[in-house]
């Protein structure tokens, strides 16, 4: 009842954004959990091929603070609709147009534009449609509604795929249905004034901390959005089906993780969250690297989807990040420029470690990319306890 209560007292901005929250969670999570297998089952990818493919994939990242200045005059919400628009032609096509694996390469770019240039958009709104010193609790709640929607379309999959006969093309199609609807609802959003001058392109000394935490999360993404799921789809050989299980697995958890660490920020502090993750993310690499040497076989499959749900629950610390260059800003449209600035450093390291890791994992095997990822946990925490937020007064006086 409370939960009814609290919707009916929530703002229309509020509400159409949750809803296209729902609608490209869904969307994004059926793309996820069935990317992997598709690639494996229609071009039987080595792990070098597969890791080179994120360059084409995380090159948009990178590009999206340029297309990002070059669509300076559209507010966050109309630009938002652009990104999903862009993503629902690349993911159709994906689906229907992929004669070759270069052609595929290309429609991979499409989706991947918009994908990234939603990013930071996604993020600006959420901290817009947040109350005074709540940014942290707002994110959670979003990115808890995300997890829900993780869970629906990885659901949507499973049975798709083990009870109703579901080819890729049913998946992509109703993906790229799901993102036009989150346009929609985007596009229905009291668009906000824009700044004529919002400084995309430029960098500013005072935030060089947060740039060296995007540079560090830029390269360690590429452990769970590469190289953890090929270990389960090619070292383990697992199916479809069971890629789409712990995706929904880690969408129930995260329903109750997301707010739990959206209240963490706003609460214990940025410094506290992001050092956390470090922490976390070394006894999770190992895990990744190192549990098929260690444990049989059938335990080894266990300890890795472990890995695999806490590295998903961990990914969401990105959001102190966000608050905490909101903290910091001197101004407040330094915001969405900084956070798309942002997208674009860290996915310079992401391609960089992709590259990396895809030649260690074919060299030296598998194991080692995960002890390149503590490496980078280790530097991850040490940075971490360099974060410090100024008081408002200290803040007040700057300006």
């Amino acid at each position: 009842m409370n939960f009814i209560v609290r919707i009916q007292k929530s703002s229309r901005e509020l509400l159409l954004f949750a809803t296209a929250a729902l609608a490209l969670g869904i969307a994004f999570s059926m793309m996820d959990s069935t990317f992997n297998n598709f690639l494996n089952e229609n071009f039987a990818l080595t792990g070098f091929q597969r890791s080179f493919l994120e360059f084409p994939r995380e090159m948009p990242g990178f590009l999206v603070v340029f297309v990002s200045a070059a669509l300076w005059f559209l507010c966050s919400r109309r630009l938002g609709v652009v990104a999903m628009l862009l993503s629902a032609v690349g993911a159709f096509l994906i689906g229907f147009a992929s004669s070759s694996y270069g052609v595929m390469i290309i429609w991979l770019f499409i989706y991947s534009v918009g994908n990234h240039l939603f990013m930071p958009i996604a993020t600006t709104i959420g901290m817009e449609l947040a109350r005074e010193g709540q940014d942290g609790r707002r994110l959670g709640q979003l990115n808890a509604i995300r997890n829900f929607a993780t869970i629906v379309g990885s659901f949507i999959v499973f049975l798709g795929f083990k009870f109703f006969g579901f080819t890729f093309q049913h998946t992509y199609a109703l993906a790229a249905v799901l993102m036009v609807v989150g346009a929609a609802l985007l596009f229905s959003m009291t668009p906000e004034p824009v700044t004529e001058k919002r400084g995309f392109l430029q960098l500013h000394k005072e935030y060089r901390l947060y740039y060296v935490l995007n540079i560090l999360s830029g390269a360690r993404k590429q452990l769970f959005i590469t190289f953890a799921p090929w270990v389960l789809v090619n070292v383990l050989k697992q199916p479809t089906q069971i890629m789409a299980t712990l995706f929904t697995i880690g969408g129930v958890i995260g329903i109750l993780f997301q707010p739990l660490l959206g209240w963490a920020i706003d609460k214990l502090g940025e410094r506290f969250v992001l050092a956390s993750e470090a922490v976390v993310l070394v006894f999770v690499c190992f895990g990744y690297g190192f549990a098929k040497f260690i444990f049989p076989v059938d335990t080894a499959f266990l300890v890795v989807c472990a890995c695999f749900l806490l590295d998903q629950m961990i990914f969401s610390v990105g959001m102190a990040r966000a608050t905490y260059m909101k903290k910091i800003s001197k101004q407040p449209d330094h915001i969405q420029p900084a956070l798309t600035a942002a997208v674009t450093i860290d996915h310079i390291f992401s391609i960089l470690a992709a590259l990396a890791g895809g030649v260690i994992w074919n060299v030296f095997g598998f194991q080692y990319v995960f002890l390149f990822g503590v490496g980078l946990a280790v530097l991850n925490f040490f940075t971490a306890l360099q974060v410090r937020i100024p008081k408002k007064e200290d803040q007040t006086i700057a300006g």
